[in-house]
């Protein structure tokens, strides 16, 4: 059985990353898919190169902007009928040791990362309520669970999205919707290579422990998880013993970090002030 078959699958973020894997695994499903991304290099590339023998819809816009996301929410619905699922993919990612991070660099986290997912699924949950179904899967993060050095513009941002998903799972469910959130580790996409200028030394020193997983890898777990209707997807075992151990000995995931960063200094001497 197929769930995916002639639904209607908006994806944010979805032509680049996580999102376009995401959409190009729909799409071969059997899904109308809508896609909501920034008009940059990679919606023009999608638009150039759609998947096969698929329906897609694309739409420009931020997310970040309220009016600008419940605009390309209205125009995929009249393009292809109410929203079935919603993948929330839009997100940015920018390291940095604390004191140097720009405000405006927290703001944008937040309203990218936060706001963006907050804005999409308000716009989609109304129909969902009517109809008494639907799906939203929200992209949370690694980072969104246990604290990583270097993230504290990023990781503030997805503990958020967990935080929205965790209630609104509790609350939606007596409605026949279903919400899920997921949690990758690292992940080869334009994103991940794109933080490389701005990673504090002791990050790349532990972040190149970890191999990052291909971006069809949690494609995969998404839809896998959707159709099993769980209520997190790990796209990782790694990422799901993390998670386990954040969950049951939290005292003991603080002391992990605290000590993978010691490590990483001494190998590579201090690397900041």
């Amino acid at each position: 059985m197929n769930p995916f078959r002639d639904i209607h699958a908006l994806v944010t973020g979805g032509s680049s990353g996580i999102g376009l894997a995401t959409v190009r695994r729909l799409a071969a499903r059997g899904a109308r898919v809508s896609v909501i991304a920034l008009d940059d290099p990679y919606l023009a590339a999608l638009r150039a190169d759609p998947p096969p023998r698929a329906t897609v819809h694309l739409e420009a816009a931020d997310v970040s902007r309220r009016t600008e996301a419940e605009a390309a929410v209205a125009r995929c619905v009249a393009a292809l009928g109410p929203c079935d699922l919603l993948v929330t993919s839009a997100g940015i990612a920018r390291p940095g040791h604390f004191h140097e991070i720009p405000d405006e660099v927290f703001e944008q986290h937040m309203a990218v990362n936060y706001f963006g997912t907050l804005y999409c699924i308000r716009a989609v949950v109304p129909a969902m309520l009517t109809r008494r179904r639907g799906t939203i899967a929200a992209i949370s993060s690694a980072a969104g669970l246990i604290p990583v050095f270097g993230y504290t513009a990023y990781g503030p941002s997805k503990y958020a999205v967990r935080g929205l998903t965790d209630i609104l799972r509790i609350e939606l469910r007596p409605h026949g919707i279903h919400i899920a959130c997921v949690y990758p580790s690292d992940v080869d996409t334009p994103q991940l290579a794109g933080e490389e200028p701005y990673k504090p030394e002791e990050l790349k020193r532990i972040a190149g422990t970890v191999k990052p997983i291909p971006p069809e890898q949690v494609a995969d777990a998404i839809l896998r998880g959707v159709a099993r209707r769980r209520a997190v997807i790990f796209p990782d075992a790694t990422t799901r013993s993390l998670a386990r151990l954040a969950g049951t000995a939290p005292g003991f995931t603080r002391f992990y970090m605290n000590r993978a960063t010691r490590r990483a200094r001494r190998r590579g001497g201090p690397a900041s002030p």
